[in-house]
């Protein structure tokens, strides 16, 4: 119960210090469908893996470390940061070249090694050089602007080649965002950690996204708050997903301390509200559409 769509496992576990054994026994307790651990550089993959698969062997209860196997997943995907941007011809060619490793592995079965999702990647203009991404407008100039472009949209052929799902990030970037989408005509995928408004969202789903909402919709102020659950009753059932993006965005009452994918039922409860119907069942309808998107079974 409860799935999470998106989440950074490694950042979690060895740059946050979070046990990443107690988080999977967690999850194996409550009966966890699924729970994507999402890449975000051009070689971190083997390396992310690894990290799960030291997790899961340190779990004593065998039954909870198969129950953990089978619902990681793994994404394999490039953000866009600025080093890669300058960098992305040979960064691509080193995702798809781990993609092939991975997907070749006689290993695949045993810890669902085999990616089943490209990204996350896209475009990301929201200026904080005091955030974690040190992100400033100066650093983006117009050559490095078409280069991020261009990285968003190699990565969308390459899900296209491999017929897989792409999660896009996409802050402060509506605009460009579709664009390139659109440039490419690839539309089977994720808008991961939505936060744009009602039309922009009918543009996603018009065009057959998912849209994903994570731990930010709890930080909503009572001045927006309509507005907020009128934009969580628009998104239909069968396009709608629940993310935590661990280690960030800790839902409340946790804003603030370091997220796992253990509080996404606070993130659930805190849409089901919204969208008049119980958390199990909005967990039901997530699982299903995750089965869709990502051609799963569990």
């Amino acid at each position: 119960m409860f799935s999470d769509t998106h989440f950074h496992f490694k950042m979690m576990t060895t740059e946050r210090g979070i046990d990443g054994t107690e988080v999977l026994e967690a999850l194996a307790k409550r009966d966890c469908k699924f729970a994507l651990d999402i890449g975000t550089r051009c070689d971190d993959l083997i390396e992310r893996e690894a990290v799960v698969e030291k997790a899961i062997s340190q779990i004593k209860n065998s039954s909870y470390a198969d129950k953990a196997r089978k619902f990681m997943y793994f994404s394999a995907g490039i953000w866009p940061d600025v080093s890669e941007i300058h960098d992305r011809f040979n960064a691509v060619k080193k995702l798809e070249e781990s993609i092939q490793a991975v997907n070749s592995s006689a290993d695949s079965d045993i810890l669902n090694r085999k990616v089943i999702a490209i990204g996350e990647g896209g475009l990301d203009h929201h200026w904080n050089p005091s955030g974690a991404d040190g992100r400033t407008e100066s650093d983006f100039d117009e050559k490095t602007s078409e280069g991020e472009r261009e990285l968003f949209m190699m990565q969308l052929e390459l899900a296209k080649k491999y017929e897989l799902p792409f999660i896009v990030h996409s802050r402060d970037a509506f605009e460009q965002s579709v664009e390139c989408i659109k440039q490419t005509g690839y539309n089977n995928g994720i808008i991961h950690c939505y936060s744009y408004g009602i039309e922009q969202a009918r543009v996603f789903l018009d065009l057959g996204w998912y849209i994903a909402f994570g731990g930010g919709v709890t930080y909503t102020k009572k001045a927006k708050m309509d507005d907020m659950k009128k934009l969580l009753q628009f998104v239909p059932q069968d396009r709608f997903l629940c993310e935590t993006d661990a280690p960030y965005l800790a839902p409340v009452p946790f804003r603030g301390q370091t997220n796992t994918p253990v509080l996404i039922e606070h993130v659930y409860d805190f849409i089901a509200q919204s969208r008049s119907c119980t958390k199990e069942e909005l967990s039901a309808t997530v699982d299903e559409n995750i089965k869709k998107l990502f051609k799963v079974e569990f």
